[in-house]
This record gives structure tokens, sequence and C-alpha cells, in this order.
């Protein structure tokens, strides 16, 4: 049961035998659990209605019965109040809405305002959804939505298409055409930017909404009476733009607040359904890192939550390319897929950091969502699109330029994302692969076709293409030919700017296009031969790197010399002077230190590209800022040190390459942060005490402890001097290496990733006792769950298993950055143990229902336990198949700790 539970259950039982409000202290002391704890669970209640306070000195509280959440909660079952933000910012506008639809006898004609993308068309939608529900309107009556200033240069035509045409009003009406006004009788007509109907046309409209009839244009006798809501919307000040006889006759009027006027805690809501959309029309989960979704929190968004929509799309196609071409194992987006406007976010996260870790607490570095995860499956018919590239480029533009942006804004927005896609499209292809594999997804005559025209863009610019570029235009020209011979028109931004960057490849580019329309019986546009030009021009990039030029090393760290003294120890090692520090101060903003980190880069880049070496924050992510505005190729490493950048620094002088340098420190890293499994550890598990001298405190600690221990045969306690910190790591790693350390008690706050370490004040206070003797009954517990096994286990030992699968269970825990609940993880243990013996005696794995559909949802989880459970592979000669993995994920996703 999770704890905020049984925290709820035993509120309720307190507040039965007792018949008054109860304490957080009285439920702590019945659940034996830390006060602070049971408060935060019950702040938490309170926060879902579930509990009620009682101000006071001590606060009370009393539960909440069912009957009136059940009450109180059946007003949210309509459209209206499942919109984000019905409870925050549209709260107001929500209730006007209501009563707009409700107000007797037929309701209340509405006018809505708001920027550009702030979300005016959906809130009629669901204004006219509420008036089905609510039994006001019929379940078939009509939504019509016209946006007036798609026809704002033919007032005349406006009206004709509102109010309908008789036969002979003008020129060119050669029948009777019956508007909009009928086509919505007994429904709601919605007219968008309705500033943009002329003066003419309002007087129209409100004779109708006084009278209840109208006539087409050229009618003089006959009347048409309907029954119609208007719902009006409009981006600009209606004082300024409409007639005030018009707005005297809607009586209600709604603003819908701007992104910036959200809370962020919404805008998380926001950014989670966008990415949960595309989830659905993936059908995959979606993975973020924590980074990328901070940025989308903090960047400044102008064009509200349309363009934030559009950013996140615009990211799921990139991450999508990337999860195709590279063959990636699944969709995951990180700062490289955003758009350089959003990840310029990740800057204010200083300002903004109390509310960042109160979104993301409990949260890990990556964030999986699926759209089966909502209650409601359902998305909206207005976002189902192409998933393509294309499509996703001309939604962004469409957006933008009904905006009104200017032309140089769109192209801060839009290109440098184009430019980004071409050049990692082309690097992250996989090397190597066979032609009949591409055959599988590309039609065989599009790749003759490519291998005919590469060979006459060779001999024409007097260059060679490789694989890469091969398999790319591969990929690329299928897309294109099937969106072509569609009907659906294709758009480049950059279309002007390639023309002058690559006139040749331009020119050559165009004899391409007619190569290719023979062929497909096609006619290829000029923006399309830009985006060949693109193609035909990656092979220039960096191709003539002189013989000498190397991968620069530029190390970043917080403080005032932390990167100046390990780049100092690693060119005195190594030899000369390549690897170059920066340094950035505690109070120094990060966008100074980008612009810094920037400038260097570009002195320090000889074509060869450079690799970022950092501690950790907002430095990890300049490596992909600064390659998409500089095009320099920036390889960034967290979490540093000096082995690590001694290593890269040597290979670069060697003269290796950047992904080679890469790829070699990454695994470097990641081996020092594993923990790593030591098979001659002894029976003896050991505490450490520490103070700074090893003797005072420690001692003392080292007596409470022994004090209070029941079984002391099987621990030993020892004191060590912490004054000397990194002297005092290499004890620990030493006592590693021989002995399990279940904990270190120290007079200092100190951590240790995979060590409990408990403070002096807990033990002293008797709270810290109670978790050291927890810890070591939960060892004994193992060891006798190990020496029970024994007997059970008919190919394995049963004590060795139990150690080995412990151990995995907490990587698994670790990777995943879950807590499985106490009780449940002695059950996985167990399971773990049990199939293991099985396999090794040859068993058949168990059938798991569904087992594609659960593949799908979680992907990412599936291949990190599948990585954990490698080493019980490799040292039990076993192999755990899918059916099995995916019991044990969803052991692991289904018993995770509510904390």
């Amino acid at each position: 049961m999770k704890k905020v539970n049984q925290v709820y259950e035993a509120l309720v039982e307190l507040e039965k035998k007792n018949k008054r409000g109860i304490s957080a202290k009285e439920i702590s002391e019945v659940l034996n659990t830390d006060r602070a704890n049971v408060s935060r669970y019950l702040n938490m209640l309170y926060r879902d209605n579930r509990v009620a306070k009682i101000e006071g000195r001590p606060v009370l509280y009393k539960s909440i019965k069912s009957d009136l959440i059940q009450r109180t909660t059946m007003g949210n079952k309509n459209s209206l109040n499942k919109i984000i933000g019905a409870k925050a910012s549209l709260r107001t506008p929500i209730q006007q809405a209501r009563a707009a639809i409700l107000y007797p006898p037929n309701g209340l004609h509405t006018l809505i305002l708001g920027e550009t993308g702030v979300g005016k068309s959906m809130f009629a939608e669901l204004m006219y959804q509420f008036a089905k529900e609510s039994k006001i309107i019929e379940e078939d009556a009509p939504f019509i939505q016209f946006n007036c200033a798609d026809y704002a240069e033919n007032p005349q035509l406006i009206m004709s298409q509102i109010f309908g045409v008789k036969k002979g009003a003008y020129t060119g009406a050669d029948c009777d055409k019956e508007g909009l006004l009928k086509k919505a009788d007994r429904g709601i007509l919605f007219l968008d930017e309705v500033h943009r109907l002329s003066p003419q046309g309002q007087e129209m409209l409100f004779t109708f909404i006084d009278k209840g009839y109208f006539r087409p244009l050229g009618e003089t006798e006959k009347v048409i009476y309907v029954d119609v809501r208007i719902i009006a919307a409009t981006t600009e000040d209606p004082q300024s733009y409409l007639l005030k006889t018009f707005t005297r006759r809607i009586p209600m009027t709604i603003v819908l607040p701007a992104l910036r006027d959200k809370g962020m805690a919404e805008r998380y809501e926001l950014i989670e359904s966008c990415i949960k959309r595309e989830s659905k029309r993936i059908g995959k989960s979606i993975y973020v890192n924590r980074n990328s979704l901070i940025s989308l929190l903090l960047y400044d968004c102008p064009n509200n939550i349309g363009q934030l929509k559009s950013d996140i799309q615009l990211a799921c196609a990139k991450a999508f390319v990337k999860y195709k071409s590279k063959e990636e194992k699944y969709i995951l987006i990180s700062q490289s897929d955003l758009p350089q406007h959003v990840k310029r976010g990740l800057m204010k996260i200083q300002n903004n950091r109390e509310e960042i870790d109160r979104i993301f607490k409990g949260k890990g570095d990556i964030l999986r969502f699926y759209y089966k995860d909502d209650k409601d499956h359902n998305i909206s018919p207005q976002y189902q699109v192409s998933k393509g590239f294309y499509d996703v480029i001309e939604k962004k533009l469409e957006a933008l330029k009904n905006a009104g942006i200017e032309d140089k804004e769109i192209d801060n927005i839009i290109n440098l994302a184009i430019e980004s896609h071409f050049r990692k499209y082309i690097e992250n292809l996989p090397k190597g692969i066979e032609k009949n594999e591409i055959s599988e997804i590309v039609d065989i005559e599009i790749l003759k076709v490519v291998e005919e025209i590469l060979n006459f863009a060779g001999k024409r610019l007097k260059r060679e293409y490789d694989e890469k570029i091969y398999f790319g235009l591969a990929l690329h020209l299928h897309g294109c030919i099937e969106r072509l011979q569609s009907g659906n028109k294709i758009y480049n931004p950059k279309l002007n700017m390639i023309r002058v960057d690559y006139p040749n490849e331009f020119v050559v580019a165009m004899e391409i296009a007619r190569i290719i329309d023979d062929k497909f019986n096609i006619e290829t546009p000029l923006d399309e031969i830009g985006y060949l030009t693109m193609f035909l021009a990656s092979n220039t990039l960096g191709i003539r790197d002189e013989e000498k030029a190397k991968v620069g090393i530029l190390v970043i760290m917080h403080g005032k010399s932390t990167a100046s003294s390990m780049v100092e120890v690693v060119n005195n090692l190594v030899g000369g002077q390549h690897a170059k520090a920066l340094d950035m101060p505690l109070n120094m903003k990060p966008q100074t230190m980008y612009e810094i980190a920037k400038q260097h880069i570009k002195e320090m880049d000889r074509g060869k590209g450079i690799i970022v070496m950092v501690d950790m924050g907002s430095l990890t992510n300049f490596g992909d800022m600064i390659y998409e505005e500089t095009g320099i190729i920036v390889k960034t490493i967290d979490m540093v040190s000096t082995p690590i950048v001694i290593n890269a620094c040597r290979k670069a002088i060697l003269g290796q390459d950047l992904n080679e340098i890469y790829t070699t420190c990454k695994q470097m890293n990641l081996s020092n942060k594993a923990t790593a499994r030591r098979e001659n550890i002894n029976d003896k598990n050991i505490i450490i005490t520490a103070c700074f001298t090893g003797e005072g405190a420690s001692e003392r600690l080292k007596r409470i402890i022994e004090d209070k221990l029941y079984e002391k045969n099987s621990i030993e306690i020892i004191p060590l001097n912490i004054l000397d910190r990194r002297e005092f790591l290499c004890k620990i790693d030493q006592y590693r290496e021989k002995h399990k350390i279940l904990a270190v008690v120290s007079t200092i706050d100190i951590n240790l990733n995979d060590i409990q370490c408990i403070s002096a004040a807990e033990v002293l206070k008797g709270e810290g006792i109670k978790k050291i003797i927890n810890i070591v009954k939960e060892e004994d517990l193992y060891l006798n769950i190990g020496k029970s096994l024994k007997e059970h286990m008919m190919y394995i030992d049963g004590k060795k298993i139990v150690d080995d699968v412990r151990y995995i269970v907490d990587s698994i825990e670790e990777s995943l950055n879950i807590q499985v609940v106490a009780e449940v993880k002695v059950g996985i243990i167990l399971h773990l143990s049990f199939l293991i013996d099985k396999l090794c005696g040859n068993g058949k794995e168990t059938h798991f229902e569904d087992l594609e559909e659960y593949k799908n949802q979680y992907s990412r989880e599936l291949i990190i336990i599948k990585d954990c459970l490698r080493s019980l592979e490799s040292n039990y000669n076993i192999e755990i198949g899918e059916n099995e993995l995916a019991y044990i994920c969803k052991m692991f996703m289904l018993n995770k700790e509510d904390i």
C-alpha cells in the first residue's frame, strides 16, 4: 500500500476512535514513522481534497467523506472541467463559459478575447461539447467554425459566407447559396478573428442577434429564422475594432490568459499533454530528459500554447528521425532536439530553482510519456496530422505566419531547426548498412535513381559521395515522392540562402530534379530542389581538414579554480598545453559563461570538433547549443574526473577522432559511476563512524552503536578520520574491497552514493539507532533467506544467488530512479532467484499477455532492466527472455513507492 494511503487510513481510524481532528504526531506514533514525513503526506491529501485542515497549534486534520467528494466532483465530468488549468488559470473563464451556455432561456452570445495561440478555437469547441453534455443542444447539433481573416480583403465575400446569397445579388452569384448561419441552425456558429468583419457585416450580425432572423445578400423580402448561439473571438481590443452596437449585444466576454500568465505546474501539464499526443500518433512511449523539460518550462514562448505545441512537435519529429535513422531502441528527446530559442530556457533555472525542484520532486533524469497512461485516450481530431518532417515544418510556419511574426524572427525559429535536421540526419545514419536492408524501407526504383543522380552529381561537382549520403538521400527522397504524389506542397524557408551559399550544387540539383521528374512522373518544386542542394553540399563540410588538426579539449567547471587546477595537472602529465580550462565562479550567470565558452570554442576549433568536459548543471547543455549556433561539432561529457580528462587529452594529441574520444570517455564515466561488484567480500559487515580526529566523537559513536546492537558478532564498527576528505574516501574504497559497508555515521554531512549515511545528531536522538537496527535486520533477513533457499534450489547456491540478485535489484532501482515498496522487494528477489534456478535447469519461460503492447509502452525501462541483468546472465550462463523480462519490469513499475 502506498504510504500516503496508509496515512489516510490511520487518520480515519483515529478520527473514529477519538471523535475529533487528529495531529500529524498522533499518526506518526501509530505508524512508527517520522512526523515530518506524515505532515508531508497529510499536505498531499489536503491538496487532493481528501482531508480538511483545522488551523491551530497543533494543526489538526479531518478526513472528507467519500459521499461529499462524490458530490463536489460530479460537475467535473464535463469537457470544460477536463481542460488543463480548469482549477487554476482557466477557473474564471470556465465559470463564465458554463454560465453563458446554461443561462435561460437560450444562453448568452459570447466574445472570447486572447492573444494568438492561447486556445480560443479549442475553448469555443469545448463550450459546444459542454452544451451537448448539458442537453442544452441536441447531440447532433452543428458546430460551424469560420475564420473571418480568410476573406479579410473581400468584405462582401465574408458576408456572403455568413449570411448566404440570393441569385443575382452580384456579378457571379448565379444561384442561391446557403450561409453559415443557416447551416448552424440549432447549434453554435464560431466566428474567429471577428474584428476582420466589416461594419456592415457587424450590423447585419447584431440585427440577427436582436431579431433572431436575417436576410441573405440580395434578398429584400424573405427572412430566415434560425436558433443559433454566436461565439466570436478576436486577438484585438474590441473597443478599437468592433462597433459598440455590436459589442453591447454580446453580454458575455471571456478573456483567456496568455501562457506567461499560467503557473509553472500548469505549463508542465500542457507540455505533458502535447508529448502524449505525439505518443498517440507514433504509438510508442516518448522519453524526455529532465533538462529538456526544464527548457520547455522556462523558455519565452510569445505565441503561447500554439507555439509550445509546435515546438514540442518539432522536437518529437527530430527525436523520431534519430530513432529511425540511427536505429535507436527508444524515442528520446534531448537538448539537441530542441530549437535554439527553447534551449535558452534552461539558463533561467537559477531564478526558478525552487519551483522546478517542486515540480520534479520524485522524478528521475529521464521521464516517460505514454498516451495510454491517461484515463482518456481520445485525442482531438484537429491534432491528427501527418508525422512527416515536412508537416512539422509547415505546421510551425503556418502558426508563426498566422501570428504575424516577421520573417526575420521566423528565420530564427525555423532555419536552425532545418539546418540541424540535415546535419544530424546525415551524421546519425548508421555505418555499414546494407542495400538489402534499406530496400525493405525504400522502393528499389528510388534506390536506383539515387545511385544514378549521385553518380551524375559526383561527376559534375568532381566529388565523391559516401554511403551515408546515399542512404540519407534515399530515405529523404522516399518521403518527398510520396508527398508530391499525394498532392501535398513542400516549403523551404531557407531557399534563397541556399541559392546564394551553394550556387554550383543548386544548379546540379535542378538537373537532378529533371531525372526524378522523368522517373516518377512528378514535378519537383524549387523548394524541394533546395533540400536536394543541402544533400549535395553536405559532403563539403569538413572533408579537407588539415593533417595536423586535432580535437580540442575544453574543461569548464564551477568554482574559482576547479577547472584550471585539473587542466594544469592533465597538461603536465600528458605533456604540452592541449587542454584548455574555464572556471565559472558560483555567482556568474550561465548566460555569461555560455558566451565566453562559445568564443573559446570558436578560437579552439580546427575542424575536428571539440570535447567539452564539465561537472554539472547548465554547463551540460552548452555543447548542443553552441553546435546549433556555430556549426562546430561539440560533444559534452559531464561529471568528469582527472583520469577521464587525461584520457581525452592523450587521445586527442595522438590524433584520434571526436567520436572515438567521446565514446571511450563515456565508457570510463559509466564505469566510474557504476558500483563495482566484488566477489571477495568477507561475511563480516562493517559500520564506519567518522569525525575530524578519528578518536573523540567517532569512538563515542562507536560505543553508543555497540551498546544498542543486539547482534554484534557479524558486525565490526570502525572509527575513521574525516579531516582529509580524499584520504577518507580512499579508506572507504579499501574497506569496500573486503567488506560490505552497511552505513557511515558522521559528525558532518557527507554523501556516498551507494552507502547510507547517518548523522551523529540522528544517532544521539535515537532515530539514527533505529535506522542502523533496521539495516542490520535487513541484512539478517536476506542472510536467512539465502540459507533457506539452499534447501529449495536445484541447480545453484541459494546464499550466493540472494546476494547476487540483491545487488541487481538495487542497480535496477538506481538505473530507473525508483524505489520499490520494501515488502515487495523481498518478493522480487525471491522471484528472480527461482527464475534463475529454473533457467539453469533449461526450464521454459512464462508467457506474458500483450507482450508487444507492453514493449511499446515501457521500451526504455525494458532496455535498462535487460542491461542490469546481463551480469546475472553471464555469471549463470542463462538468457532471460522477453516474456520474463516483461514480468520483471511489471513488478518494478507496479510497486514503485509513492515518495
